[in-house]
């Protein structure tokens, strides 16, 4: 594949004259990244390709300091499939599963089983909102089209791809606007059409300009400036100290008194955390009041 502009870049793009807004993504370094930290077969690492190209775009909505995760939760060869997004366009993702021995023949339905979708949207320091659909159409994209309708009544449609090397995706969305107006409804039949033609490889080859320039040429569309995406964890000594206190004094110094010291691995990035006695005992240590 030829160098690209675009990679692990996401723009909003906007057409003039209508009530439909758009998003267009492309990952490499940054999903190649998370790849690296696990081994997954060629087929896990397509699908969590298509998971992060999806928690990207959803997450150029947020409007505040948060994240967007989405997560399928299955009975299939993968029990639990992840990817997130922050609004500073950080990504990570993880799978889970007895899924070492597939084949590369198995879909979307049979890599997850009878499952569920929750789309969750965490604001720092607020409650966080979630929203669940089950499982039962033939892709992710569909089953986010379906999310969008259920719970935003939001008409959106969806294009993902994803090989070894690189996730991309597109979404366009109609924007609130009368029910009446009959040229709303028009357009939307009418890009939703054009975005459906758009195939695998050409997501996965061409810059996002040429893209929307093949789709939509006979459109007026407005590209915005890209905004760099990257894989980072969050994880830190902190959090998984305050994970460990979770988990309660008497289950932690048992926890020593059989090992004697804990190691914590992050799930995500692989980054490794010792903890000995003293660091333990400062976990649960009553802070001192402050004197004033």
């Amino acid at each position: 594949m030829r160098a690209m502009k675009s990679l692990d870049t996401r723009q909003r793009f906007l057409f003039d004259d209508t009530h439909i807004r758009g998003e267009i993504t492309t990952l490499s370094a940054s999903y190649q990244a998370i790849q690296q930290r696990q081994d997954y077969p060629p087929v896990v690492n397509a699908l969590l390709g298509e998971f992060l190209a999806a928690a990207s775009l959803l997450s150029a909505s947020l409007k505040f300091d948060g994240i967007v995760s989405i997560q399928a939760i299955g009975k299939g060869d993968i029990s639990s499939i992840m990817a997130e997004c922050s609004n500073n366009t950080q990504l990570r993702g993880i799978v889970r599963g007895d899924y070492q021995n597939l084949g590369e023949e198995q879909d979307f339905v049979s890599l997850l089983g009878s499952a569920t979708l929750a789309i969750t949207i965490e604001p720092e320091g607020r409650e966080r909102y979630q929203g669940i659909v089950p499982i039962d159409k033939d892709s992710l994209s569909e089953c986010l089209e379906y999310y969008f309708v259920q719970s935003e009544q939001l008409s959106t449609k969806i294009k993902l791809a994803a090989d070894q090397s690189t996730a991309a995706g597109v979404l366009i969305q109609q924007m609130p606007h009368s029910s009446e107006d009959e040229k709303a409804a028009d357009d939307w039949q009418h890009l939703s059409l054009l975005l459906e033609s758009l195939k695998a490889e050409e997501q996965l080859e061409l810059e996002h300009e040429e893209q929307l320039y093949r789709l939509f040429h006979e459109q007026q569309v407005r590209l915005f400036d890209p905004e760099a995406l990257q894989f980072f964890c969050s994880c830190s000594k902190a959090r998984t100290a305050k994970m460990l206190s979770s988990l309660g004094a008497d289950e932690v110094s048992k926890i020593f008194e059989e090992q004697g010291s804990i190691e914590v691995t992050c799930e995500f990035c692989g980054q490794l955390y010792h903890f000995d006695q003293s660091d333990t005992k400062d976990i649960f240590d009553e802070p001192k009041p402050s004197v004033h």
